[in-house]
């Protein structure tokens, strides 16, 4: 079992920069983790690991992407109580609604948010990537 899964859906490449970082904070915590593409994730995916981020930007009028993350967190819903979670994602416009809406939902599955989630503006520069690898470390020690 892994300790951590990562598992994002990122467009412009914005939100793998900061899948790529948090995976650094978890193997510099010591901890074993699996990094997917929500296209290859799966509900077992979920169900064998300890601890979860899920990334994604903000889409259309701050919503998660429509054909492969919206299902895929549906298909989570009974899967995630009690799992110690991160959600993650860069955006481009608006103020984080799409993030705040996906905390709620979280919630209301059972997860238990180690923070609230973590949004950057657009490409993640050194500090993004430096707060992405601390919050890998946070979840791994969560």
């Amino acid at each position: 079992m892994k300790d951590v899964m990562v598992i994002y859906w990122s467009g412009g490449g914005n939100t793998k920069i900061m899948a790529e970082s948090i995976c650094k904070g978890i193997e510099a915590a010591g901890k074993t983790y699996e990094l997917k593409e929500v296209g290859s994730a799966t509900v077992q995916d979920v169900e064998s690991c300890n601890r979860l981020a899920l990334g994604c930007p903000s889409m259309g009028a701050e919503v998660l992407e429509e054909s492969e993350m919206e299902p895929f967190v549906e298909a989570i819903q009974g899967s995630v109580k009690g799992k110690k979670m991160l959600l993650f994602g860069s955006y481009g416009w608006g103020d984080g609604e799409w993030m705040r809406d996906w905390e709620e939902r979280m919630k209301s599955y059972g997860a238990e948010l180690i923070s609230d989630g973590f949004i950057l503006n657009e490409t993640p520069d050194q500090s993004g990537i430096d707060e992405s690898i601390e919050f890998g470390t946070q979840l791994a020690n969560a």
